[in-house]
């Protein structure tokens, strides 16, 4: 008696009697495992000389995917406000973030928001980014020292506030808990934090830390 076989167990015992091997997704996704065995076989050899046991070749396989990756994300949301007259850089309380390293490779990416407003006779103020004690991402362009940013308090009145962002890719090398933070200062005047130079309107500031793998 003859056997009729669905189609899909047909093309299973008969490969060639399907398009799929042929199909574009199929030629993609082989030569992603092309690129996957490269990349792998120049980490470790092309003749896995450095791959002693199965176990070894796992965590070769492992170490070959993981550079660039996001280890983890610590981050920090400040809604309250913070002023200052002082003219030398103090802390901006509760807009700083800690975050322990899985390795002394691993790059930190720092993405911070500080929301700014000043006193109408505001003359000059001064942000600055910060890892532990250390003064980071600091221009080297002008002789009246470095910051992450100078700005004039003029150049918006007291019913306004902006929004000053930061982006930085910093290397501490260390695997201990590091703190990042951002100071400020003014040169005359109130500096504030969330909130303009007349207290009329609110505004909000972040500082947000990623791990990413060497």
């Amino acid at each position: 008696m003859a056997t009729n076989f669905p189609a899909s167990l047909d093309s299973l015992t008969n490969p060639t009697s399907s398009d799929s091997l042929n199909s574009p997704s199929h030629s993609a996704q082989h030569a992603n495992s092309n690129d996957a065995i490269e990349a792998l076989q120049a980490k470790v050899g092309a003749d896995s000389s450095a791959v002693t046991t199965s176990l070894d070749y796992k965590v070769a396989q492992l170490e070959a995917i993981s550079h660039g990756k996001i280890l983890q994300v610590v981050s920090t949301v400040k809604l309250d406000v913070f002023s200052t007259t002082s003219t030398t850089l103090v802390d901006i309380t509760g807009l700083s973030v800690t975050i322990t390293p899985t390795a002394a490779t691993s790059k930190i990416l720092i993405m911070t928001q500080v929301s700014v407003g000043h006193s109408p006779v505001g003359s000059g103020s001064y942000l600055d980014l910060v890892r532990d004690s250390t003064s980071i991402f600091n221009s080297t362009a002008a002789a009246g020292g470095g910051y992450t940013l100078r700005y004039n308090g003029m150049v918006f009145d007291q019913y306004s506030s902006m929004p000053v962002p930061f982006i930085y890719l910093d290397s501490p090398a260390t695997t201990s808990a590091t703190t990042y933070k951002v100071q400020t200062a003014t040169s005359t005047g109130t500096q504030y934090v969330n909130r303009n130079g007349a207290g009329t309107y609110g505004a909000t500031s972040s500082i947000t830390v990623m791990e990413v793998s060497a």
